[in-house]
């Protein structure tokens, strides 16, 4: 695939996308940026990388395509478990006496870059089993690949897709299909799924907790350094983050304080007055 773009060529994609998306491409992995554009020039059935490039200067549907190509959609259930015993453990307590403390009665839980839907779900259900009755669950879904979310809205999973998923959480959330197992209505309609593109303000306030796992990894200092300061903007006095385990703020600039639990390392937003 290498020398298929053009030096010229390849650093004008790759800025487009860096511009449009926050996502880098490098020597490194021009080979992946290569053949998606590739793909896309013969899906579209046009003559060579140039025009395809100024179609999708001037076509936004087919820009959104190429991003959708080039991101990364790797997830499972669970994944990660020690970020979901943190969050059952350590954060999800800390939340029911901050909101009853505040009178509140909503916990609202973004997953940013959620590809096919796993992660939210996951979260949907410890947040079903554990909370309690007096507090409602409000789940943001969020990706900048729409077939990823097609599927996540259809909440259909295949059996090797469900094999990380504790069996008594399979057994209530889940029904049986043929095929695979669907998610059960009642946590789905916790979900909202929708489009985003993380280089903007996604619009959200007052968030308790974001999820933004294995994407930031694709972005480079400054593009990273700008989602995180978007993140504390959109997120709750009192409340939590949590990124990739092979992610880090360290050397950031950041108003997030680091906290170490027994389960796992995540970050935590604490303005001058919150709850601890």
């Amino acid at each position: 695939m290498s020398g298929f773009l053009s030096e010229d060529a390849f650093e004008k994609f790759r800025d487009l996308i860096y511009s449009e998306s926050g996502i880098h491409f490098s020597s490194s992995n021009r080979t992946i940026l290569e053949s998606r554009v590739r793909e896309r020039l013969h899906r579209a059935k046009l003559p060579d990388p140039m025009t395809y490039y100024r179609s999708i200067s001037a076509d936004s549907d087919e820009l959104k395509s190429l991003l959708d190509s080039v991101s990364t959609n790797l997830t499972r259930f669970f994944r990660n478990t020690a970020h979901f015993e943190a969050f059952e453990y350590s954060v999800i307590p800390s939340l029911i006496r901050a909101k009853r403390g505040r009178g509140e009665h909503t916990v609202r839980i973004w997953s940013a870059g959620c590809s096919t839907g796993e992660e939210p779900y996951t979260i949907a259900m410890v947040g079903r089993q554990l909370l309690p009755p007096t507090l409602d669950l409000e789940v943001v879904a969020t990706d900048i690949s729409l077939r990823s979310l097609m599927v996540g809205k259809e909440g259909f999973y295949g059996q090797s897709q469900v094999s990380g998923v504790p069996v008594h959480y399979l057994n209530r959330y889940f029904t049986r299909t043929v095929n695979g197992y669907r998610v059960i209505d009642d946590v789905r309609k916790m979900v909202q799924f929708g489009y985003h593109n993380l280089k903007h303000d996604s619009g959200m306030r007052n968030l308790d907790v974001v999820f933004c796992r294995n994407v930031l990894t694709y972005f480079d200092e400054a593009a990273q350094k700008a989602t995180i300061d978007r993140f504390w903007e959109a997120m709750a006095p009192h409340s939590f983050l949590f990124i990739g385990h092979s992610e880090s703020l360290f050397g950031m600039q950041t108003r997030f304080e680091f906290l170490k639990t027994d389960w796992a390392c995540i970050y935590r937003k604490n303005a001058p007055g919150a709850e601890s």
